[in-house]
């Protein structure tokens, strides 16, 4: 974008997936707090390394769509902070952003954007943010207030707020200092920027060396939910396939809303698979061709602000008989089968034809698949989808599944190089698949309670509707509640297949006993027959002590580099009392609490490779913290019971 004029992308957005339903957890990373952060830093770093700004978002607790202007997250203070705040505080401190939004949403009553605990207490005085604070579009009520939180930059500005900080400036309400210091703040960040820099932008960036890097990146992340009877990857005698569902032919190549991105072209799965050799039936891409057309035709997509508000549905999945799909059986090497789903800004999924299959797409999957295995053909299903969506009631149907997620405009390529085997699969569940909707802890209170006699006519007309949501789950999101509860997933948090196999060496730790640091090693080990590469996750499960804790947290990760058969590599990871601390409310500081502490380091949450242990002598106070953002109602969060 550099090379475009663009002084600094408004992302990365790092919300935490709190709930399968969110609209935007296409956008945002994680249910975990560390992954999050880390990806955020990573991001962050790499996109400023390049002289572009960054704007983090959207701070904070603002993880739902549904009337996300008015709703009031309700939220202890250890859970904020502890799985909300986290990953905001590991990518201010470790890559420096220029820039952080503040949400649209009520934190314990308080706008965030108009909350001096958030804006200024936590994001200045304990994390050292030294960058400006812009609001989301026409966020919060009060630009006084606004201005009073460190607020500084009001998007897009209106001249009422302008008139208001004025008046409030005369009127003696508003200390012309604190909008110096606001201004100084903005007039930094237009000091960094390349637009002051003059900086002779060509229009022209390489975007054919950018497109290798998108699918690449596209490969990387997918994952390999099954894989049996080696369906995948293709065998190289393979050489017809009959490929069914909606999104083979018209792929999602991401979300919707100000996430969406303008690509050049996206690559369809046809056409990846086209450009890899394999030969597709015609007859099947005709019906589907045919039908998605002329639902175009009758569904023409509306201008960006009618889109917006009420966006054009997808094209219902296309019914294909069955007696075509019993004659593809007879023709084809293999049948290929692709779930598409969508979702983004301003509207959250719903569980009935979303997060669940439609029952045309159940019977498809049911039809193919005995029409198929009747002749003894395989069937592999790829997921076209942005968020997390039903799996066990139809995954023994067929004999592959591929995450594939929203993969850009190299979409069917770097979906083709995974079938292939070109690529092997090395991505992990960085969210948790439920067996079911019901079993999400957060399922009961997403997305909260309206209360439309209060309801308000707000910008553009639209309805604004006063809503609260009560996060009772407490720290139980995700992982950290089907591990400690023993609900079991479909596909646990950090779960995800290879094409070949990979050995743990045993687990390594410096020492038996902490002091300022302990690193952990361990050797991975490619045992199987083609080329990968591993994700190691590094778990730590914490004594039994003054506080609920989960049975297990993530507290490290790494992947290896591509290992041919045999080859071995030893990935480290540094253990610090910051990594064992929880947060103490009656205390408001991070403690380590003294007892002994189990290291866990595997594939994913749920398969554990090699363990071992430490222990802490005494409590350690890591973090002594300023009281804020206290709920003003009693929350009854979710503990375990002992």
């Amino acid at each position: 974008v550099k090379e475009y004029g663009v002084d600094v992308i408004l992302g990365p957005g790092l919300n935490i997936h709190r709930n399968p339903l969110g609209g935007r957890n296409f956008e945002y990373y994680s249910e975990d707090p560390l992954v999050t952060g880390k990806m955020t830093a990573a991001m962050v770093n790499g996109i400023q390394s390049n002289g572009v700004g960054t704007s983090i978002k959207h701070f904070a607790g603002n993880e739902q769509e549904t009337n996300r202007n008015t709703v009031n997250t309700l939220v202890s203070e250890r859970t904020f902070r502890e799985i909300y705040l986290k990953g905001f505080e590991i990518g201010i401190k470790e890559s420096h952003p220029w820039t952080v939004m503040s949400s649209y949403n009520y934190i314990n009553g308080n706008y965030a954007s108009e909350s001096y605990d958030l804006l200024t207490t936590i994001l200045r005085k304990e994390w050292g943010f030294e960058g400006m604070v812009m609001t989301d579009w026409f966020g919060g009520k009060d630009p006084v207030a606004q201005m009073k939180a460190g607020n500084d930059l009001l998007m897009p500005g209106t001249a009422a707020q302008s008139k208001a900080i004025l008046d409030a400036v005369k009127s003696g309400s508003l200390d012309a200092k604190v909008l110096d210091e606001n201004a100084t703040r903005i007039v930094n960040y237009i000091l960094g920027s390349q637009a002051y820099k003059n900086y002779k932008f060509s229009n022209a960036p390489d975007l054919k060396a950018h497109a290798t890097i998108a699918r690449t990146a596209a490969a990387d992340g997918m994952v390999l939910l099954k894989n049996e009877k080696a369906a995948l990857p293709f065998a190289q005698n393979l050489k017809n396939i009959a490929i069914f569902g909606n999104t083979s032919y018209d792929i999602i190549s991401g979300g919707t809303g100000s996430g969406d991105v303008n690509e050049a072209y996206t690559i369809s799965l046809t056409q990846g698979l086209t450009n890899a050799g394999y030969k597709l039936d015609d007859e099947i891409k005709n019906g589907y061709t045919a039908y998605l057309n002329d639902y175009k035709i009758k569904h023409p997509k509306k201008p960006m602000f009618q889109e917006f508000m009420n966006p054009t549905p997808p094209a219902p999945e296309f019914t294909i008989s069955n007696d075509l799909v019993a004659k593809k059986a007879g023709e084809s090497d293999i049948a290929l089968i692709t779930i598409g789903r969508n979702a983004g800004e301003g509207k959250d999924r719903k569980v009935e034809n979303d997060f669940n299959l439609s029952e045309v797409e159940k019977s498809l999957i049911k039809n193919v698949a005995d029409a198929f295995h009747a002749k003894n053909k395989k069937v592999v299903v790829v997921l076209n989808i942005g968020g997390v969506i039903e799996t066990a009631r139809w995954r023994d149907q067929v004999d592959a599944i591929l995450l594939a997620w929203q993969p850009g405009l190299e979409a069917g390529n770097a979906i083709a190089d995974i079938l292939s085997g070109k690529v092997d699969p090395s991505g992990k569940l960085a969210t948790t698949f439920p067996m079911k909707y019901e079993d999400v802890p957060s399922a009961k209170t997403f997305p909260g309670k309206e209360f439309p006699e209060k309801a308000t006519t707000g910008n553009f007309g639209m309805k604004m509707t006063p809503a609260e949501v009560t996060y009772d789950e407490g720290i139980y999101v995700g992982y950290r509640y089907y591990n400690s509860f023993n609900v079991k997933p479909a596909y646990e948090f950090g779960y995800g297949l290879s094409y070949t196999d990979f050995k743990y060496g045993d687990l390594s730790l410096s020492s038996k006993s902490l002091d300022k640091t302990i690193t952990a090693t361990v050797t991975i080990t490619n045992t199987g027959k083609v080329a990968g590469k591993e994700v190691a996750q590094l778990y730590i499960s914490a004594p039994s002590g003054k506080l609920d804790k989960p049975s297990m947290e993530l507290k490290a990760f790494g992947k290896t580099n591509l290992l041919q058969p045999g080859q071995s590599q030893q990935l480290t990871f540094t253990i610090s009392a910051n990594d064992l601390a929880s947060f103490n409310t009656d205390a408001t500081s991070w403690i380590a609490d003294a007892g002994t502490y189990t290291v866990k380091v595997g594939s994913s949450s749920a398969r554990i490779k090699q363990t071992a242990s430490f222990s802490l002598a005494k409590d350690v106070v890591t973090e002594k913290c300023i009281k804020a953002l206290v709920p003003q109602v009693p929350i009854n969060e979710l503990k375990k019971a002992f």
